[in-house]
């Protein structure tokens, strides 16, 4: 699988006039405009980083650029290792996915928890269609209601970049279902003995 790319806007790519900061320490500054809060940053002799770009206002962290780089594909990298009783297996939508496209991934899903695996779903936007980024959103959510209460959401939808994340896992619910089957199965059977 092709390492995933993240990216996050940085000092003057970031777009929005104010920004809510966090220092270096991970202490909430407030609300500064854009150009105070580079200065502040570069003061510092680091950089700010836009990591939640769709709050109000947006959030961004004074850090080392490289150092923060690696510690969020660090964490990426540990969704992706083994769990126990199977992988976390990756599969990718678009945000604007055709029903054919989207049943064959969730055929490859169901595929994926038969193994035992988890699934890390990824939405992948382009350029333009970050202006529509509530369509991730519908995807995530129409998956989740193609499984029902048969799955659980590890990891809440995010974005890294240009891509919405989330994490599943097939519940015991299955499971469970399909031993009371047996268990009925097994009664009537027991029942038809006796009257015979």
């Amino acid at each position: 699988m092709a390492k995933q790319k993240l990216f996050w806007r940085t000092d003057y790519q970031i777009r929005a006039p104010s920004l809510r900061v966090i220092d270096s320490e991970g202490k909430l500054v407030g609300v500064l405009a854009k150009d105070e809060a580079i200065k502040k940053a570069h003061e510092a002799g680091l950089a700010l980083i836009e990591i939640a770009p769709n709050a109000a206002p947006p959030v961004a962290k004074i850090a080392d650029y490289g150092k923060f780089k690696y510690a969020e594909e660090k964490k990426l990298a540990k969704q992706s290792k083994g769990v126990k009783g199977g992988e976390v297996k990756e599969i990718r939508f678009s945000p604007f996915i055709g029903e054919n496209d989207f049943q064959t991934r969730i055929k490859r899903i169901r595929e994926f928890f038969d193994d035992k695996n988890k699934v890390r779903v990824v939405v992948v936007f382009t350029g333009p269609q970050m202006r529509v980024k509530n369509t991730g959103y519908l995807v995530i959510k129409r998956i989740l209601t193609e499984f029902g209460e048969t799955v659980i959401t590890d990891m809440p939808p995010k974005f890294l970049g240009k891509h919405l994340i989330t994490v599943i896992s097939q519940t015991n619910k299955v499971k469970k279902v399909k031993e009371q089957d047996t268990k009925v199965v097994s009664e009537s059977d027991e029942s038809n003995h006796a009257k015979n």
